[in-house]
């Protein structure tokens, strides 16, 4: 009888081992194992009855769950909970708590997560000011369902080479995210739509996986965690509202009702089909959650104009500051800021509230070299003007830097 508590893969071995937590629970974890240990626990007739596979594999499948993948060992993990009879009244609360309006597309998302894993997915986005809302409660849910196919990340493992951690999880989970590096939100952008992801581990070669994963992210910074624009299209923004009744077993409810809601969610037909890579429309994930992350992050385009603008009319002792719209965003697209030329003349014309020249002028245009020192250049165009009074009485912390 094959022992299936060791493995060969390839030329290695290795052993499946059952992790504990602190909370009481397992995580299964695959760990090489030497074969002279494995000879001297068992003896050398033992190494024929290990199960013996080609190399890694891994297959997203909850229902035809198979580790043998055409010889390939599956790395995927099966649920642990199986669709059963029964009642579900606390759970549709929940996602009715967590989606509001939306929970019928809420429904969709699990569904799909459940029924169709290599389905690519908006990223998901709980958000709140306020404390007790279920944003937390919703990632401890999902990692229940979905066992060792999720796991929780922050910054610094996206930010990391390493990611063989979580680098074929069906899930990623980011509790109080808040991410402010610019390459961490473009590596989220891309994987979200990509279906091909690079490994790599320590020591070891970078490699070539299918992606399937989605990306779930909590936070109470509802306006600032992540730094996106108005024509982002991968990111579905929720404000979760605060529980008008906090119940300390809620979850426990929650996690008792997961086989039959998982019944529910395999007779429940689809509320929307797909009609994108990401099955959702913009227009069907659109929230005024999202509008006011864009807004905000459209607010910090302006400070940072304005504090561009302001260290220039310092630096030269300048009373005002005159600059062409290309001037502006060559300056801006120097300094990391996201931007175009269509929200530069909306943010200059409808909150500065200023025009450009009907006529070509000379002026002195500023430029920032590839060492980062701003220079003036004698030039000719239709430019703007901008007065140091009109900075100073608009952006408080301007002296303050």
């Amino acid at each position: 009888m094959l022992d299936k508590s060791y493995l060969r893969i390839g030329t290695s071995y290795y052993r499946i081992v059952q992790v504990p937590t602190i909370n009481n629970q397992f995580n299964e974890s695959l760990i090489k194992w030497d074969v002279t240990t494995i000879i001297q626990d068992h003896g050398k007739p033992f190494l024929s009855d290990i199960p013996k596979y080609v190399g890694k594999i891994c297959f997203p499948n909850h229902f035809e769950f198979s580790k043998d993948i055409h010889g390939f060992y599956n790395t995927y993990s099966p649920l642990k909970h199986l669709p059963k009879k029964g009642k579900v009244e606390n759970t549709l609360t929940f996602f009715k708590h967590v989606f509001g309006n939306q929970v019928e597309l809420g429904l969709d998302y699990f569904k799909l997560l459940y029924e169709k894993p290599s389905q690519a997915l908006p990223v998901l986005c709980l958000v709140s000011k306020e404390r007790s809302t279920g944003k937390s409660s919703f990632l401890k849910y999902l990692k229940e369902v979905f066992g060792h196919n999720m796991t929780y990340l922050d910054s610094h493992s996206l930010s990391s080479n390493f990611n063989l951690d979580w680098g074929n999880k069906l899930l990623l989970g980011m509790d109080e995210a808040f991410l402010q590096k610019e390459e961490i939100t473009e590596k989220i952008k891309y994987l979200s739509t990509s279906n091909k992801n690079k490994i790599e581990a320590k020591g070891k070669e970078r490699f070539e996986v299918d992606f399937f994963g989605k990306f779930v992210m909590c936070s109470n910074k509802e306006d600032s965690f992540i730094k996106i624009d108005s024509d982002e299209i991968r990111f579905w923004v929720i404000k979760v509202p605060k529980i008008k009744t906090e119940d300390v077993q809620f979850l426990e409810k929650l996690i008792n009702e997961i086989p039959a809601f998982l019944e529910f969610i395999q007779k429940r037909k689809f509320a929307s089909e797909r009609k994108t890579r990401m099955w959702f429309t913009p227009q069907q994930i659109y929230t005024p959650a999202l509008k006011r992350l864009v807004n905000n992050n459209k607010n910090r385009v302006e400070k940072e104009i304005a504090h561009l603008l302001f260290s220039i009319i310092e630096k030269f002792d300048l009373e005002e500051i005159h600059f062409g719209i290309m001037d502006l965003l060559n300056a801006l697209n120097k300094t990391r800021i996201k931007t175009d030329l269509t929200q530069l003349r909306n943010l200059l014309k409808t909150n500065w509230k200023i025009t450009q020249k009907k006529n070509s002028f000379k002026y002195q245009k500023f430029l920032i070299l590839s060492d980062g020192e701003t220079v003036l250049i004698d030039t000719k165009g239709r430019y703007f003007t901008v007065k140091k009074v009109f900075l100073l009485k608009n952006f408080d912390d301007l002296m303050t830097d």
